[in-house]
């Protein structure tokens, strides 16, 4: 296929791998921490991460200014709308990532993408209300991806924002992840299944709970009852997860398939936390399988998409 078609068909869903790669960095920091990983080697995947935000974004502003009519028509796509808000997500990430060692920097990071994601959400709940496209079957956990940049701005927010702004889009996001949380499982269960290709989505429902738990408790300071019912609702949903990983193994590889990386390291960032606030060793051997399975997950996500780009598996006409 031609590099203009390619570009094309270059999907916003590319910016999950952003989301992936700082998550699984962040996951890395805070084992460092803890003593579990023997090397520091987040500040080297939080530069690739930065460098592959660039690259992506640059493919994607291309093909704004050479393809319009495609992003539009992204844009009008009922699963793929969804997509958009990852890049202010990944700019979330790489803001709160970053704070620690460039300070102006990362408050400027986050600062931008906090706004740019309030920009989405709005936009994005608005034409959910509004566009009569839209049927139960479009519904899967991809659409809660609006919902988690809203309850993760928090983490970075309690150190570069007033508490209010943090406060306001943790709840924003919270209530919405309630609603939406209802809809999707009831379209799971009663409507026909997903098609396999958005199978990897699931992984998403591990994401607003895990994240829930790390921005309340920093907005808090506490691990309360609140806290500890964000936490184990999120262990439950990997203990569910981890059921659909035979179904998930037969699937042909996707970009879509970065869906697993974020939900992972958030969970295993939670679980570190948990350790930390509890003293629980047994929370120190979940959150050393989860690291593993993260690196594991990371390393063959990236060895796959390498083979995908090679065999022009990316970036063509769905």
């Amino acid at each position: 296929m031609p590099n203009k078609d390619k570009l094309k068909f270059f999907p916003v869903s590319a910016f999950t791998l952003i989301m992936g790669l700082v998550g699984f960095g962040m996951a890395l920091k805070a084992a460092e921490k803890q003593g579990v990983v023997p090397i520091e080697a987040s500040p080297l995947i939080y530069l690739v991460s930065v460098v592959m935000f660039v690259i992506i974004s640059l493919i994607y502003l291309m093909k704004i200014v050479r393809h319009g009519e495609q992003v539009l028509a992204e844009f009008n796509h009922p699963i793929k709308l969804q997509f958009f808000p990852a890049i202010s997500i990944s700019l979330i990430l790489i803001g709160t990532a970053s704070y620690g060692h460039q300070y102006a920097a990362a408050g400027l990071v986050w600062s931008l993408g906090s706004g740019m994601h309030l920009v989405f959400t709005l936009i994005i709940l608005n034409e959910w209300l509004h566009r009569s496209s839209f049927e139960i079957v479009h519904s899967n956990p991809s659409w809660f991806i609006p919902v988690v940049g809203n309850i993760l701005i928090p983490i970075g927010g309690v150190a570069m924002a007033p508490a209010e702004i943090s406060w306001f889009f943790f709840s924003t996001g919270l209530v919405f992840w309630i609603v939406l949380f209802t809809i999707i499982f009831y379209r799971l269960v009663f409507h026909p299944p997903m098609p396999g290709k958005l199978l990897p989505t699931l992984a998403i429902f591990l994401a607003p709970p895990a994240v829930g738990f790390l921005s309340y408790v920093a907005l808090t300071g506490d691990l309360d009852n609140f806290a500890r019912i964000l936490y184990y609702t999120a262990l439950f949903i990997t203990l569910l997860l981890l059921m659909q990983v035979g179904r998930l193994a037969k699937l042909q590889f996707t970009l879509s398939m970065w869906a697993y990386s974020f939900p992972l390291a958030a969970m295993t960032i939670a679980t570190i936390k948990m350790q930390e606030l509890t003293g629980v060793k047994f929370f120190s051997l979940i959150s050393y399988v989860l690291l593993m399975v993260l690196i594991l997950v990371i390393a063959g996500l990236i060895v796959r998409t390498i083979v995908a780009v090679q065999r022009h598996e990316i970036c063509v006409e769905d």
